[in-house]
């Protein structure tokens, strides 16, 4: 019973985490009236909307967005070429 624990995690992890620990600080002083952040409703909101339409534009341009028939032929003969290359590696 006497088990140990490791826990290994990346650098990004750790920030993620640490992020994720900082909001739920910060919506828990919200929900008792204080203002941590000295920025307006109307910045914040502002700011999230530009950041979302940030994100979506990344992820809209980083991916492989196909649209033609021929495009889709392709995908899928891609996706069968990389289904091989794993069962050779396996």
């Amino acid at each position: 019973m006497d088990k140990k624990v490791k826990i290994k995690c990346t650098k990004a992890t750790a920030i993620r985490t640490a992020l994720l620990i900082v909001a739920l600080v910060n919506n828990c002083l919200m929900l008792f009236g204080y203002s941590v952040l000295p920025f307006s409703e109307e910045v914040i909101t502002q700011f999230v909307s530009a950041a979302f339409t940030g994100v979506v534009s990344l992820m809209t341009w980083w991916k492989n967005n196909s649209f033609t028939e021929a495009a889709h032929k392709a995908d899928n003969q891609l996706k069968e070429q990389k289904k091989a290359k794993k069962i050779k590696a396996e």
